[in-house]
């Protein structure tokens, strides 16, 4: 039952005083003395949602449920169980509605599984539903959308890749990186951090957390794109590769440009070198203990040939 109610601020406490199982009241005063306040109110609703979340066996069974959903891409639950160190009895517990989780375990749980604590209140396909929402919005709809986001593993396969660019703050030396690209919930990302030598240089904060940095791909007409920042900053780096084919197949040539105002000493944009390494760590260890700001003789060969230092950037 849904009630329409104008009220004063002073009767709407009268009011909640008065009301009672399946009966509404609608009280305005002649003269208001302050503005009137209005309410649109479900009072059956409101109780139920309000007993439903003081009620720790619904919110288990929700969690429940959606443990059961997330463990559906799995062939085996003691094989999930020893991945995620939870003895297997205890996660039937958690599956069956039965118990909760320490707060630690819960973090381990949505690491593991690449979603947040709101597996504790909301059905995961809620949270899997709304990942699509920021190209996906009305507003942008035809512009924006599925299109954009839907990236092949042949085009841009999933792994590590070395990347190669001239530095904005030096121009005589180059940035040699590594970053991670993965895909969740029909996006692919991308992370990095910043080389060390680099920011020690600049006398920036060496913290992991602050050198740490974070992208959205997507795709373009003839490649992709990524729009990179780091942890609460209001400025980006916007990337864009294709495929270079002439050497191998696992290269990618483009450009990298910063979200800065034009300066008179420093680059805005750059030529940009992508090397796939592989999926594994293991493949990508020995081009991660090589990573800083480097000389152009420091580069590989055909890098070198694909940044072209010598010639400006068009």
């Amino acid at each position: 039952m849904v009630t329409l109610i104008s009220v004063s601020p002073a009767s709407y406490w009268r009011r909640m005083r008065w009301k009672g199982a399946g009966i509404s009241f609608s009280f305005a005063p002649k003269r208001p003395s302050k503005p009137e306040v209005y309410f649109i109110l479900s009072e059956q609703r409101k109780e139920e949602r309000h007993r439903s979340a003081e009620d720790p066996a619904a919110l288990r069974k929700v969690f429940g449920e959606n443990l059961r959903v997330l463990c559906q891409g799995y062939p085996s639950i003691s094989g999930l169980c020893r991945d995620l160190g939870i003895n297997r009895t205890q996660f039937n517990r958690y599956i069956s509605g039965e118990s909760f989780p320490r707060p630690d375990v819960l973090h381990r749980i949505c690491g593991f599984f690449e979603t947040d604590a709101r597996i504790l209140l909301e059905p995961v396909a809620d949270l899997q539903a709304a990942s699509g929402d920021m190209v996906n919005h009305p507003f942008l709809r035809g512009f924006f959308g599925s299109a954009t986001i839907e990236i092949s593993e042949s085009l841009f396969p999933s792994g590590f890749y070395r990347f190669a660019r001239r530095s904005f703050v030096d121009a005589h030396r180059f940035v040699l990186g590594l970053v991670r690209i993965s895909r969740t919930d029909g996006y692919t990302f991308l992370r990095g951090f910043e080389p060390r030598n680099a920011v020690r240089e600049q006398g920036l904060s060496m913290a992991r957390r602050d050198r740490e940095y974070r992208g959205i791909v997507m795709r373009q007409e003839e490649g992709i794109m990524a729009i990179v920042t780091h942890r609460d900053s209001l400025s980006c780096s916007f990337n864009f590769l294709t495929p270079e084919t002439a050497f191998q197949s696992n290269l990618w040539e483009g450009y990298a440009s910063r979200t800065v105002r034009e300066k008179v000493t420093g680059d805005r944009a750059t030529r940009m070198v992508y090397e796939h390494l592989g999926a594994s760590a293991r493949q990508a260890l020995p081009s991660a203990r090589k990573t800083g700001v480097v000389g152009v003789d420091e580069l590989p060969p055909f890098y070198v040939h694909l940044l072209r230092p010598n010639q400006p950037f068009r």
